[in-house]
């Protein structure tokens, strides 16, 4: 086994041992991938405290060639994000994040851009200058789902891939996104979408700081419950922080 170095996010920890953890890193380089760390839960390690949860750090791993864990033999930490710890609504996000990327994604598959995003969006959690927390986590969530293959038709119907106009809108999470007036009724699971609504959703889809725009708290709402519904509909059940998230 050959030594790698990543850039790692720590998304989850579990004592395995009365000495060692096991930690769910999101990291630049390999994706999401699970590691032993040997020694981990000493208050002195080669470990520190860069295992703590939502911790940016510098890795070194040994990676097995098919099937376990990896061996982690050391972490620093590169960053922290002190901020959430005053910031309820923020810490409550970034807590979605974390699970959204340790129950959405695959191990081993690499999104860069995604890693990105999830650093981006931790760093401007909590910041009152920053876009509303909501806001800032609805356009991760977008990104994530379009990393993944999963991004909404907003452009189009989702059935009949008719183009929309932003009128007489609604939203299926079966369907995969808008529907037309005409397919409505052909789809039982869906719900009435805003043309306010879908334009936030769309700007948030797309590059560029548009999404920052100063969208109605009813519209954020509603993008909040649309992609809440979506999110619980692709993993087959609701994620277990999404009750605590604001709009």
């Amino acid at each position: 086994m050959a030594a790698e170095k990543a850039l790692a996010l720590v998304l989850r920890t579990t004592d395995w041992s009365e000495s060692s953890r096991i930690a769910t890193l999101w990291t630049r380089e390999f994706g999401k991938v699970r590691v032993l760390a040997k020694g981990g839960r000493r208050l002195k390690s080669n470990f520190e405290s860069a295992l703590d949860l939502l911790t940016v750090c510098s890795i070194v791993l040994l990676r097995k060639s098919s099937g376990g864990l990896d061996l982690l033999t050391e972490a620093q930490v590169v960053k922290r994000f002190p901020q959430l710890r005053t910031d309820l609504a923020a810490l409550y996000a970034a807590y979605y994040l974390a699970e959204l990327l340790s129950e959405c994604t695959e191990d081993n598959d690499p999104h860069p851009e995604l890693f990105a995003e999830a650093l981006d969006t931790l760093e401007a959690l909590g910041h009152a200058e920053s876009a509303p927390t909501a806001l800032r986590l609805a356009r991760f969530e977008l990104v994530l789902l379009r990393e993944l293959g999963y991004g909404p038709n907003l452009d189009v119907c989702a059935m009949c891939t008719t183009p929309v106009t932003g009128q007489a809108l609604a939203f299926s999470a079966a369907a995969g996104g808008v529907l037309c007036a005409n397919c409505q009724t052909r789809q039982r699971e869906r719900r009435p979408l805003s043309s306010e609504a879908w334009r936030a959703l769309r700007a948030l889809s797309e590059t560029g700081e548009a999404w920052q725009s100063a969208w109605s708290p009813a519209a954020r709402t509603e993008v909040r419950q649309v992609l809440g519904q979506y999110v619980t509909y692709l993993l087959g059940r609701q994620p277990r922080l999404l009750p605590y998230l604001g709009s």
